[in-house]
């Protein structure tokens, strides 16, 4: 029962961080999913799939596995670079290329 303990990427759809601050505690899966022949559904006989904790900071989700003993994964966050841009920067004498419409 192997938890992984990382902090999930902001989504394509927005284009802030609000959601992508917490830290976040999902188990890896037991086995594989298995489809239904009926209906054509996956499913899976692993209840701890379905969980999904979230925490304020990455110290907060390790002391949480270490204190009721969950074997964990550590992944750590990468930071993307930020990259200060300017409207003004469109129409600058030092641009590469000239701005045209």
């Amino acid at each position: 029962m192997l938890a992984r303990i990382y902090r999930p990427a902001k989504t394509a759809m927005q284009s802030g961080k609000a959601n992508a601050r917490h830290w976040r505690l999902e188990f890896e899966p037991a086995s594989a999913r298995t489809i239904d022949p009926l209906m054509g559904w996956t499913s899976s006989a692993d209840m701890n799939g379905q969980v999904r904790l979230e925490f304020d900071s990455q110290d907060e989700a390790v002391a949480y596995a270490e204190r009721y003993g969950i074997p964990f994964r550590l992944h750590e966050a990468q930071e993307a670079p930020v990259i200060l841009k300017a409207y003004a920067d469109n129409f600058a004498t030092s641009r590469k290329v000239p701005w045209t419409h």
